[in-house]
């Protein structure tokens, strides 16, 4: 617990030098003993050291980022009071913050009062003594299968992997279109597993700037190199006895990917500049949103590593091939951003939910839930109507219509499917080729020459 007789500690958390080094100097003024870290690891480091009374936590941040920091320190130092630093697009994840216990956050930029006023509340709440979480009676943690939405058989089959792989150690290899759920997936494994009551570490590969990937990874000892002023454990060893997420892993680096193969086939690793191997128990699972034999075969992605990855593949459909799990999906996010908001949104009606059922979703189940919660805050009424919806699922027809009263030349007629299909991908090119069946260098000229409207 931290040391109240003496002057609070301040640990500041943030990637970036300058917002370190601006807030350490503005509550120093202010008397206040601050320390400073540059990544969620180095924070758990001093935290463990010695417990800061305020932690000021950057969300945004490559490899442990600061919603997985924040659960951290829930658990192991309730006593602290957490402030999340945000940029304006993620004020949503600060929300988010807020219910798994920090006391508030700051938006990037911020004034000087405002740094100092919440700083202040946090010292305050401190000095009251713990308070009761609120946020975990009114809404109960959803673990393992229960947190994923869907009765399809296409979802049955994946329940039935995810139950037959969460006992075993074997990697995981989870595949599937950005948003259908994969991290989910991959948090159900650990949930129902025997390592459940260890961490969970999720790492998007796409985060971490190649650079500091080796260090962040595997961790680094003191004076490896220039910069490397103290050791460093990795977040390799903080997933130790738990299990490990690589998130779209194909943006890993060869260099890196054949250090991750040596890590999966011996269960251990060095730090950077040290010679002596560390143990590691850790169960790992992969996702990529790419076809990795188009990877394997353009050189980008290791043949040998995807064998060891995909002991137990599973692969997520995309919404449109499970439409039947709309309405379940529909209602469950109309309960929790009717919760979330306080707005008594009751309903949807039987037209608007035919029509959420047609439309292709390309960003699939993210871009419902993103949609539903629009709707909630943006419309009244208790009901959401096909007026609510947005234009492009609302003013969209089902099927492209082929015939009509007049005669169309075959390239008016090709000219109006590619808008039509570009229409149902909101102008993204890869997935509209996909679907007409040609490469994209095509679907441009062919865009091109119609002059067609690609965005929405």
């Amino acid at each position: 617990m931290p040391d109240l007789d003496r002057a609070p500690q301040i640990l500041v958390v943030d990637d970036e030098a300058v917002v370190r080094t601006g807030i350490a100097q503005v509550l120093a003024s202010q008397n206040l003993e601050v320390r400073t870290a540059a990544d969620g690891s180095q924070a758990l480091e001093l935290m463990a050291v010695a417990p800061a009374a305020v932690v000021l936590l950057d969300i945004k941040m490559p490899g442990l980022d600061g919603m997985a920091v924040l659960k951290v320190l829930r658990r192991e130092y309730p006593a602290t009071q957490v402030i999340m630093i945000t940029g304006y697009p993620d004020i949503e994840g600060a929300v988010e913050c807020i219910k798994l216990g920090a006391v508030d956050y700051l938006v990037k930029p911020f004034r000087i009062d405002e740094l100092e006023s919440l700083v202040n509340k946090a010292l305050n709440l401190l000095k009251e003594g713990p308070q009761p979480d609120l946020s975990a009676q009114a809404e109960p943690l959803e673990q393992g299968i229960d947190s994923i939405v869907g009765d399809s058989p296409a979802m049955q089959k994946v329940f039935a992997k995810i139950r037959r792989a969460a006992p075993s150690d074997s990697t995981v290899l989870l595949t599937g279109e950005s948003g259908t759920g994969k991290e989910l997936v991959a948090r159900a494994i650990h949930d129902l597993s025997p390592r459940a009551h260890k961490e969970f570490v999720p790492v998007d590969c796409s985060a971490l700037v190649e650079t500091l990937l080796e260090s962040e990874l595997f961790g680094h000892v003191k004076g490896s190199f220039t910069g490397a002023h103290q050791t460093k454990h990795g977040l390799f060893e903080l997933a130790n006895q738990g299990t490990f997420f690589f998130d779209e892993i194909t943006n890993l680096s060869l260099n890196i990917q054949a250090k991750l193969l040596r890590v999966i086939q011996e269960r251990e690793f060095m730090k950077v500049g040290s010679q002596k191997r560390t143990k590691l128990d850790i169960r790992i699972i992969a996702s990529s949103n790419r076809d990795l034999n188009e990877a394997i075969k353009d050189g980008s992605f290791r043949e040998d590593l995807y064998y060891r990855l995909s002991v137990i593949p599973i692969h997520l459909p995309p919404l449109r091939e499970r439409a039947g799990d709309i309405p379940l999906l529909v209602a469950h996010f109309l309960n929790k951003y009717s919760q979330k908001t306080n707005r008594q949104t009751k309903g949807i009606s039987n037209r608007a939910i035919k029509m959420l059922c047609a439309y292709s979703w390309p960003g699939n189940v993210r871009e419902l839930e993103h949609t539903i919660e629009r709707i909630i805050i943006l419309e009244d009424g208790d009901i959401i109507l096909p007026e609510h919806l947005p234009s492009f699922i609302s003013q969209r027809r089902g099927e492209f219509q082929v015939f009509s009263d007049e005669d169309h030349t075959l390239e008016e007629l090709e000219k109006r499917y590619i808008q039509f299909i570009l229409r149902r991908t909101k102008g993204k090119r890869q997935e509209a080729a996909r679907i007409l069946g040609i490469n994209r260098k095509t679907l441009g000229q062919r865009i091109k020459k119609y002059n067609l409207r690609v965005n929405w």
